[in-house]
């Protein structure tokens, strides 16, 4: 029977942590033969703010080449659950919560924006992880504390909004750097984007805890020992232009390793969306590659 493609599904798992109980969901696309998942896998993991959703357009892509392509919505965001303290929203638990899925795979490619990027940078030193090749949009092994701090100034407020058009103007101001989108690109953003409120009203999918871990005074983040483990598989290294996250002497340096491909992308800041054609073009050919 030829595989088909379809829409795309829902995946779960619950699983019990040293911090209780949690649901993970995620959006699922590529080829299905006798009920099962076919291709081999992508894993796409999404921003500090954002959803799997993020990825529909990069991830029909790679479906219509046959790959499977999961993407998670990391704890505290999209339809997964809550973490039962703001404290626990860091990467080790990401990768913690995240390993059950991932150890069903066997071997995946990972592309990962920002956070998602740092989830699979820290994944390199799990030993025997099973990541073939990794795409970091726009994030690297060092992070500026200036950039920390923007990004903690607008998440410690957390409006409500009386539409979806509202939230649609919000994230339009706020992710401006993710370069320039068509309107229904960002309704799309919009809709996974928002959740009802108790009294009726609309909020950013995601839990406001997730600031806590950047309270107090921060400082530059440095990870270059733990680049040394990301290295040893091919890295594609994308980096928005105007980026205030992915400075570019750091991505200059990372460029340095023998397979690392560093691609600039016009028109961007932190971070660039993937919905463009030609992002997911560069993306298609090294992972296809």
């Amino acid at each position: 029977m030829e595989p088909r493609i379809g829409a795309p599904r829902i995946g779960s798992l619950r699983g019990t942590f040293d911090f209780g109980a949690l649901s993970l969901r995620w959006t699922e696309w590529g080829p299905v033969s006798g009920g099962e998942a076919t291709g081999r896998p992508v894993v796409c993991v999404h921003g500090l703010t954002r959803n799997g959703r993020d990825f529909d357009a990069l991830a029909q892509a790679l479906a219509a080449l046959g790959r499977r392509v999961i993407c998670p919505d990391v704890p505290g965001r999209g339809s997964s659950g809550w973490l039962p303290s703001g404290a626990l929203y860091a990467v080790p638990t990401y990768i913690a919560t995240l390993t059950p899925l991932l150890a069903e795979l066997g071997e995946y490619d990972w592309v990962g924006t920002s956070m998602g990027g740092l989830i699979g940078m820290g994944l390199c030193a799990v030993p025997g992880v099973a990541m073939r090749r990794m795409v970091l949009n726009d994030i690297g092994p060092f992070i500026p504390a200036a950039s920390l701090a923007r990004i903690r100034d607008y998440l410690q407020i957390f409006p409500e909004f009386d539409s979806l058009a509202a939230v649609e103007a919000q994230l339009r101001k706020v992710h401006a750097p993710f370069g320039p989108l068509t309107d229904a690109q960002w309704a799309h953003l919009a809709w996974h984007s928002a959740r009802v409120t108790a009294g009726g009203r609309f909020a950013l999918h995601y839990d406001p805890a997730i600031v806590e871990p950047m309270a107090g005074p921060l400082a530059d983040v440095d990870l270059w020992a733990l680049w040394e483990l990301c290295v040893k598989r091919p890295v594609l290294v994308l980096r928005g232009e105007s980026s205030d996250l992915l400075l570019p002497e750091t991505a200059a340096r990372m460029g340095e390793a023998a397979q690392v491909t560093v691609e600039t992308i016009p028109g961007c800041g932190h971070a660039p969306a993937l919905m463009d054609p030609a992002q997911i073009a560069l993306i298609l050919r090294f992972l296809e590659g």
